[in-house]
């Protein structure tokens, strides 16, 4: 199976060259801004990003930040910027190579490859990380990150909040939630399970009485929006 790249340039012309070019060998995923490749980096799971760092709203610099932060996944920067302080910083954050414009596609290709071959799909994926707008949950670290804000959530409300993403947009039913929590129902636990809600509620939301992440479903149960 072909190796999966996330292409992040908010140059239309030179993303599109690149990506024809580079479909003949590789499966091409693209990104026009930071929070676009950011989505794109958690829902196609690919195995090598190259990025430019000047991109509109959520620069470069804060989407490789923010992906460091969770995972060792192969980064290569392929800009215009080209002093030292500017490699340094790449470097400093975790990137694999560093690549100036203008560039020879060959050498692009050379690197590519040489990035890949020390990078092994493995340690660096992202496929146990999901991404709900700004809200993040690390499966594998057990963490959650609210605008990149680490939430301290003891393992019964990561466990209740798990479940609600993995049905993100679907009401999960007081029951159903209750079996999955604690691998039975009974009446009394959704009492508990209503706790856990206020709980997780008063960790995630700004206001309690007007939620935006978890939301009741009036004599049913609950939905992560």
């Amino acid at each position: 199976m072909k190796s999966k790249i996330l292409l992040i340039d908010q140059d239309i012309p030179l993303q599109t060259m690149l990506a024809e070019h580079l479909g003949k060998l590789y499966r091409v995923v693209t990104a026009n801004n930071g929070l676009e490749a950011m989505r794109k980096a958690f829902s196609e799971h690919p195995h090598l990003v190259i990025i430019d760092v000047e991109l509109p709203g959520m620069d470069g610099w804060e989407v490789i930040a923010r992906l460091r932060e969770i995972s060792s996944i192969p980064i290569m920067i392929l800009t215009k910027k080209s002093t030292e302080t500017d490699k340094l910083r790449g470097f400093t954050l975790g990137v694999d190579d560093y690549i100036i414009k203008p560039f020879s596609y060959a050498e692009l290709l050379a690197r590519i490859n040489a990035v890949l071959n020390r990078t092994r799909r493995g340690t660096g994926t992202l496929e146990n990380i999901i991404i709900v707008d700004n809200l993040m949950i690390d499966l594998n670290r057990r963490e959650v990150r609210l605008d990149s804000k680490l939430i301290n959530l003891t393992p019964t409300e990561f466990r209740l909040l798990e479940i609600l993403t993995r049905r993100h947009g679907k009401a999960v039913s007081e029951e159903d939630l209750t079996r999955q929590m604690w691998g039975e129902y009974r009446q009394e636990g959704s009492t508990v399970l209503r706790r856990y809600v206020w709980s997780l509620r008063n960790k995630l939301e700004e206001d309690q009485a007007n939620p935006r992440w978890i939301v009741t479903v009036r004599g049913f149960g609950y939905m992560l929006e």
